[in-house]
């Protein structure tokens, strides 16, 4: 699931751009609609040619409300900065473009939009011109300019294949197996109560999960989902996505809170990070100054703290330790935007290296700043945990391959992540094998509830089946052998699954029948106990009381199949069995048609039983005569 964000000044036509390509207007506001003027997120999502379905974050473009904006941007794959034609690069065009090159937003498109307004063809060559000069040494340098017009549709077909091919040369976000949700909008409805939206990262959520809002640690639970306005049962990383949550009421909750598993995240009130300041910054940055700092959707006053320099200049890079008066979600990597709070401007951004420090920094320790460039250039051990978040699980000289590190190396991270329990290692002894297979332990924990909620899905849906099968829940769980064996030992031995041999139940599932079914099955029992020898066939059983319920009966033991045709009551096989065996030990061989005989049945009931009792190890086939098998 991809989600792309708008950009670009103010009345340059971005949410009517978005409301052509989608048919979904995303003002929302009463205030917008009548003042014609994004003031808050909007929201809209369309299919591209390739078919795909995907989000989009429409932010307002005017100075007064740059700070609504800087809550969108921070989880897109991909951004669509507007230019109006008529009017060119204006100043928020560039405070969006300084954003986006901040953020290391990863791909991008520029439509020069309103082209309708034109009509000299030279005119469009000059701002085009103009743009690529704004653009170069950005991350929108090589991004193609489409020529549109969301009023008479001109260009939007082309636009739309732009997207697609731009959106298809991106990976897809990674389930890291710890979800995080930075909410950038809370409401109520009628009927429903608490709602919560925003941009779904590093997992997956359910529909029943128990989660924390954070930081303020309160707790509810998901008791609707919905991408796209669609109801849906999980929802997956990347996707816009809204969470109907209840135990919580609408002012316990505010943007820039984070909806988590419990236990996953832990919020801070301090971070080591790499800032670089913009090269027209209106002055350095001095030690102790007090920012706006946004990450994710949340926006908090803090303490810049300069390190191993006395201030950072415009256009420079710097060390820096973030205090923040209140706490916030970080997690190594975010990336993040400072702005002055007044005369309000963004000053610059950068990233996450250390989250949780845990002390102040001496501004001027050789050995700070050295140990803040190792962990922005990543430890193997970093490498090689972040390495097994993304690929998921992996074999070991896989993974070791994927993060660039020798044997050696490989060893001593994993020795390391296996002492700080952040990797689970599928494997007997040490060192490790090629073929072992590892787990980031984030990942392990939303595997054993994805397991969980497989199984429990499946007894849902078949009530009457004592279990789904091995194979099936290989299948649907597409886990690698050794994962899935590890995954059932353990959840086995909690005493959260059945281990049936060949199927998986929940372990305090019990397959129980209506009164109806109850009579249709004493009634088909009846059918068995008047021709013991020669019952109605599974196809006429399947028939009477359907496919499932006969099933039922046969994984609940009142019924044994022996053939695909043929079943018997299991005492009345057990009769059979031992008349069998019993005139073989007399006689020593019979054919077919003297055990027919024998048990007063037919031909194709005989040769099932015969068929089933050789497979049994109870007789053997000798020509055209029946033997016992010796033991």
């Amino acid at each position: 699931m991809r989600v792309i964000g708008t950009a670009g000044h103010v009345d340059h036509g971005k949410s009517a751009l978005i409301a052509a390509l989608t048919g979904v207007h995303p003002d929302r506001l009463k205030e917008e609609q009548e003042r014609e003027m994004t003031i808050d997120l909007g929201f809209g999502w369309m299919k591209l040619t390739s078919g795909e379905e995907i989000g989009i974050v429409d932010v307002p473009g005017h100075r007064d409300f740059i700070e609504n904006m800087l809550a969108g941007v921070g989880g897109i794959d991909a951004v669509l900065l507007v230019i109006a034609a008529d009017e060119g690069v204006m100043p928020q065009t560039r405070e969006h473009l300084a954003i986006l090159d901040l953020l290391h937003i990863p791909a991008g498109l520029i439509a020069l939009n309103k082209i309708d307004l034109i009509t000299e063809p030279e005119w469009l060559d000059l701002v085009e011109e103009e743009i690529r000069d704004q653009v170069r040494g950005t991350v929108l340098e090589a991004a193609p300019i489409l020529r549109v017009s969301a009023r008479s549709g001109a260009g939007l077909d082309a636009l739309r294949r732009a997207l697609t091919e731009t959106l298809a040369s991106q990976p897809q976000r990674p389930d890291l197996g710890r979800p995080r949700l930075s909410v950038d909008r809370v409401f109520s409805l009628p009927g429903f109560g608490t709602i919560v939206t925003g941009t779904l990262l590093d997992g997956r959520l359910r529909l029943g999960d128990e989660v924390h809002i954070l930081p303020a640690e309160k707790q509810g639970r998901i008791r609707g989902l919905q991408t796209h306005k669609k109801q849906v049962t999980e929802a997956l990383p990347g996707s816009r996505t809204a969470i109907n949550l209840s135990g919580l009421s609408v002012d316990q909750i505010r943007r820039g809170d984070v909806v988590a598993l419990p236990g996953q995240y832990h919020p801070t009130g301090r971070c080591d990070a790499r800032l670089r300041l913009l090269p027209d910054a209106p002055a350095p940055l001095e030690h102790n100054t007090f920012v706006k700092l946004f990450i994710g959707a949340s926006e908090r006053l803090a303490r810049v703290r300069v390190l191993g320099a006395e201030r950072i200049h415009p256009g420079e890079s710097g060390w820096v330790q973030l205090e923040c008066q209140q706490p916030v979600v970080a997690v190594r990597n975010d990336r993040f935007i400072i702005r002055r709070p007044s005369p309000p401007a963004t000053l610059g951004g950068g990233i996450v290296i250390d989250p949780h420090p845990g002390r102040r920094h001496r501004r001027f320790r050789p050995a700070i700043i050295q140990r803040l460039e190792t962990l922005a250039q990543g430890s193997p051990a970093d490498l090689l945990l972040q390495t097994a978040q993304i690929k998921g699980p992996s074999r070991y000289a896989d993974l070791l391959a994927a993060a660039h590190l020798d044997a050696q190396q490989g060893e001593v991270a994993l020795r390391a992540l296996l002492a700080d329990g952040q990797i689970i290692h599928l494997g007997k002894g040490w060192p490790p094998r090629s073929k072992d297979v590892l787990v980031a332990n984030s990942q392990w924990q939303r595997l054993r509830q994805d397991l969980l909620h497989l199984v429990h899905t499946y007894h849902e849906e078949k009530p009457l089946s004592r279990g789904i099968s091995r194979e099936e829940l290989k299948s649907k769980s597409g886990l690698l052998p050794a994962v899935l064996n590890a995954l059932l030992a353990e959840l086995v031995a909690e005493g959260r699954l059945h281990d049936g041999q060949s199927w998986i139940a929940a372990s305090n599932h019990r397959v129980t029948f209506t009164p109806e079914q109850q009579a249709q099955i004493d009634a088909l029992l009846e059918a068995f106990a008047a021709s013991p020898a020669s019952p109605p066939s599974v196809k006429t059983c399947r028939q009477q009381i359907g496919a499932d319920l006969y099933q039922a009966m046969v994984e609940n033991g009142l019924l044994l199949q022996v053939a695909p045709d043929v079943a018997f009551r299991p005492k009345d096989y057990a009769a059979m069995r031992e008349a069998v065996r019993a005139y073989l030990e007399e006689h020593g061989q019979a054919t077919v048609a003297e055990l027919r005989d024998l048990l007063g049945t037919s031909r194709k009931y005989v040769l099932a039983l015969l068929e089933h009792l050789d497979a049994d190890g109870l007789t053997y086939r000798d020509g055209d005569y029946r033997r016992l098998r010796s033991h």
